[in-house]
């Protein structure tokens, strides 16, 4: 059957109690908030509904608020924000090894703030952390292959910051970290995923949603995930047991639009095959 595509999102988002949406392609397109997006999610606050933004942003949740105010979305276009960086920071806490290989940009190392770690040289290394490429608009992820595997050869255990493969930055598609897990696990190294689609990352958005609920329970079937990648949004979705809304003009938009509409044949590709299936698609949120 084939998905509907919704001009407006407004009655289908009166059917739930709680969103929970992507941030980078939803919210906001890398450089600005979207403000269609934006005015939605107030309305569905104003009429009693819990935002929660759930972003692959490996930094935490408290430095990722400051860059969505420097992006121009209003914080009362959201109730919490829960980011991958928040969980690499539990991951890490709870981790036994304490000499940290860290891979990604400077800024991303307030993950590592009030733990017990260093941060060292390859050689020392027992544990490798990516939060990003150090460069991702000159770097590759194959240019990390060869440190990738003097690290599985020594069984180092990784942790993925950020699980998105790609993220449109404007009109550019730029390689995440997830990319050198993906590599790290071809290459047959342990990896331990910090985001969505991984349920540790959707605990903590449904904790937040009953704390912004005032500790009442969240029903799943009253809950919409709303995303533009289907590897991480409708996949986290549907193992979570919620249905989803997908986002056509984020990372897939290359696939599925054309002139700026959703274009059906290119969607049904894109989903063809997919366990995950949403149950409508809009261009952008509005």
């Amino acid at each position: 059957m084939a998905i509907p595509i919704l001009k407006e999102a407004g009655s289908l988002l009166a059917r739930y109690d709680v969103l929970i949406s992507d941030v980078w392609g939803v919210v906001h397109d890398g450089l600005w908030a979207l403000e269609p997006a934006c005015a939605a999610l107030m309305q569905f606050r104003e009429r009693g509904g819990a935002v929660v933004l759930l972003s692959n942003a490996p930094s935490p949740s408290q430095q990722v608020a400051g860059l969505l105010d420097a992006k121009r979305v209003p914080r009362e276009a959201w109730d919490r924000l829960v980011t991958s960086g928040d969980v690499t920071k539990s991951l890490i806490a709870e981790s036994h090894h304490r000499k940290v290989y860290h891979i990604g940009w400077t800024e991303d190392r307030a993950v590592f703030a009030g733990l017990d770690v260093a941060l060292v040289g390859e050689e020392e290394a027992d544990i490798v952390v990516a939060t990003e490429l150090n460069n991702y608009r000159t770097e590759t992820p194959e240019q990390y292959r060869p440190l990738l595997e003097r690290f599985a050869a020594r069984g180092l255990p990784f942790i993925c910051g950020n699980p998105d493969l790609v993220v449109h930055v404007g009109e550019h598609l730029l390689p995440c970290a997830g990319s050198l897990a993906a590599i790290y696990e071809e290459l047959g190294g342990s990896v331990a995923w910090a985001g969505k689609p991984y349920r540790p990352a959707y605990d903590l958005a449904l904790e937040a949603a009953r704390a912004v609920r005032g500790g009442r329970a969240v029903d799943p079937a009253r809950v919409l995930v709303i995303g533009d990648a289907v590897r991480t949004d409708l996949a986290g979705a549907k193992m979570m047991g919620f249905d989803s809304l997908f986002i056509a003009g984020g990372i897939h938009r290359d696939e599925t639009m054309h002139e700026g509409a959703v274009e059906p044949d290119g969607l049904a590709r894109v989903l063809s095959g997919q366990p995950a299936q949403p149950i409508a698609a809009m261009g952008a949120l509005a």
